[in-house]
């Protein structure tokens, strides 16, 4: 793009420079004057009709809040409690599976179902034993009154009593069991005994993985799918031992997906670990993930910039800044005229041409000088660069802050001019 550009001003600058020369009317060429003889290695002179042309602006040096920052890479992790797997505590055929992977679930969402004869049994015997423990109660109630009338031995009673207790163990020891696989025990009658659980998601999220299939046996406690929840990602960073300082709890970092760097999101550091990851100097950096999530997962691969810092600085518009042979520049308005053998040329020129037309008045020409200065390019942001000028120039000095470029493309043609 750069060099389309430099192509398309020598043209410009080509029918610019053709438009102001004459010829006599003999075709003879005009008594030359070296055009450029008024240019040095760090200035060049552009016409007002130049100016115009290509567009330059000019404006003074500012005083902006730039962000420094640190570049680090990192992975996208769902902390541990923010995931889940959907099991069930026994065994069982997996008859019919609810979901698939991708899907968002609710927590308390039945995942699949499984069936046991198992689980019959259970309820059989949590009702055998509601029955049993009835009437261990009523039984335990007759023997505290005849006690109490003094027509029952103590033993009598004492056995009751062990006897309602031990069947109350046991119910309360069932209930809980039937009610860890999804069986409601109070509502459990003879009538509807059920052959199958359902294995439902205990958390929010969406499904990364199903583990089983239709028909297969589900050993206890294996997992059916499994769950996340990417509305708590965070990130991982690895800062390594150099720049670890430079680092805070609190500071805002912007960072892409390494593989698809087109959208940027927002993170906030909230924790530093103590201690470098294995076989490295790096150390983990945790950020909560800010605002919109969508699109991240669960081992993404991201490139971050991590804000270190608001600071002020002097700074020019990024546009304003133009780099040639590995030294970066900026182009101020001189305060230099334009020497005495130039207007001679535009004079002479002038002249010329009136002597062989009468009709046409003498033409002069001004033109402004643009000095290039060398500068050293810092921390850039919102459009702005920071710089550090390596020659001393007045502080009110007008800078070119948009063309930079052209007059850049100027210069470098005129040199290879007077090479030739």
């Amino acid at each position: 793009m750069q060099t389309i550009k430099y192509y398309l001003y020598i043209i410009l600058i080509s029918l610019l420079t053709g438009s102001c020369s004459t010829k006599n009317t003999t075709g003879e060429a005009e008594n030359p004057v070296d055009a450029h003889a008024h240019e040095s290695a760090t200035t060049t002179t552009l016409t007002s009709e130049q100016i115009k042309s290509i567009g330059v602006t000019t404006g003074g040096f500012e005083k902006k809040q730039l962000t420094a920052s640190l570049k680090a890479n990192g992975i996208l992790k769902v902390p541990n409690q923010n995931r889940a797997n959907a099991t069930s505590l026994l065994g069982g055929t997996v008859k019919e599976i609810l979901v698939q992977t991708g899907a968002s679930v609710q927590k308390g969402q039945t995942i699949a179902i499984i069936s046991n004869n198992q689980f019959i049994s259970m309820q059989e015997e949590y009702l055998s034993i509601s029955a049993r423990a009835g009437l261990a109660e009523a039984d335990f109630e007759r023997q505290k009154t005849l006690k109490e009338g003094n027509a029952a031995s103590l033993k009598a009673f004492q056995q009751a009593e062990a006897e309602l207790k031990s069947l109350r163990a046991k119910k309360s020891g069932l209930q809980k069991q039937l009610s860890l696989i999804g069986i409601d025990a109070q509502q459990l009658t003879p009538e509807n005994i059920q052959s199958s659980v359902n294995i439902k998601s205990p958390i929010n999220g969406s499904v990364s993985n199903v583990l089983v299939n239709i028909g297969s046996y589900l050993e206890a406690s294996n997992p059916v799918a499994e769950i996340v929840d990417n509305s708590q990602l965070h990130l991982d960073l690895y800062v390594y031992e150099k720049d670890l300082n430079k680092v805070k709890v609190g500071q805002t970092i912007h960072f892409t997906l390494t593989n698809n760097p087109g959208k940027e999101y927002d993170a906030d550091i909230y924790a530093i670990s103590n201690t470098f990851e294995p076989n490295t100097k790096a150390v983990s950096v945790h950020a909560t993930v800010k605002g919109d999530k969508h699109g991240l997962i669960d081992g993404m691969s991201i490139t971050a910039l991590i804000s270190l810092e608001n600071a002020t600085y002097l700074a020019v518009p990024t546009e304003a800044i133009v780099s040639n042979e590995g030294q970066d520049f900026i182009f101020i308005v001189s305060d230099k005229e334009v020497p005495p053998q130039e207007a001679a040329a535009h004079d002479h020129s002038a002249h010329d041409h009136a002597a062989h037309d009468h009709s046409a008045e003498p033409v002069t020409e001004s033109g402004t000088v643009f000095e290039r200065i060398p500068i050293r390019k810092g921390t850039t942001d919102v459009g702005y660069s920071e710089i550090t000028l390596l020659k001393d120039i007045p502080a009110d000095s007008k800078v070119v802050t948009k063309g930079a470029f052209f007059i850049l493309a100027k210069m470098t043609n005129q040199g290879e001019a007077h090479e030739h």
